[in-house]
């Protein structure tokens, strides 16, 4: 469902054209209206990523998890939900646990303190992860997704502003990649 809807969606402005649309809670505290008091609740988007609201946060697979797949006929479990998508919800599980574990031992053992105090590393890792992801998904979907872009696009912003252009392709490693922005 989610790649039919970045394969067929033809304005990044229209959310929610199969139903459900996961990335609708990402937007609603920047345009859930478009009166000017519609800002106000722009301050909480940061704090929205940082809690996991983003692709590759905790929230947005919680919500993929109640939402996807979709249910049966009559409201039943679908047919490959016990056989396909447990199993492998249970293998990523296990990896994010492994990999958590890892960063466990590297805050205990591999900083010589003892295995109970690997606790504070994992916190100071989460912790800076949660923003530079926080950071990345503003940039990437509020900011992409906007009515203000939307609109700072149609002024054709490689012509009226090629320093910005010049600057924003370098700080992403290339044209092509501001390109997909744009």
């Amino acid at each position: 469902e989610h790649n039919r809807h970045h394969n067929s969606t033809f304005d990044l402005l229209n959310h929610g054209e199969f139903g459900w649309d996961p990335a609708n809670w990402l937007y609603t505290l920047q345009e859930w209206t478009m009166e000017w008091y519609g800002w106000c609740t722009v301050p909480l988007v940061p704090l929205w990523h940082f809690c996991g609201a983003n692709d590759t946060g905790f929230l947005f697979a919680c919500l993929w998890w109640l939402n996807f797949p979709d249910s049966g006929l009559g409201g039943k479990c679908d047919k490959g939900f016990y056989s396909k998508w447990l199993p492998v919800r249970a293998k990523h599980v296990s990896f994010q646990l492994f990999l958590w574990s890892c960063v466990w031992l590297l805050g205990s053992v591999g900083l010589n303190r003892p295995l109970s105090e690997g606790w504070r590393f994992v916190l100071l890792v989460s912790f800076f992860c949660r923003c530079g992801f926080a950071l990345a998904w503003m940039f990437i979907a509020n900011l992409n997704h906007s009515h203000l872009w939307n609109e700072f696009l149609a002024s054709d912003p490689e012509r009226s502003w090629p320093m910005l252009h010049g600057c924003m392709a370098f700080c992403l490693g290339g044209r092509h990649r501001w390109n997909e922005m744009l």
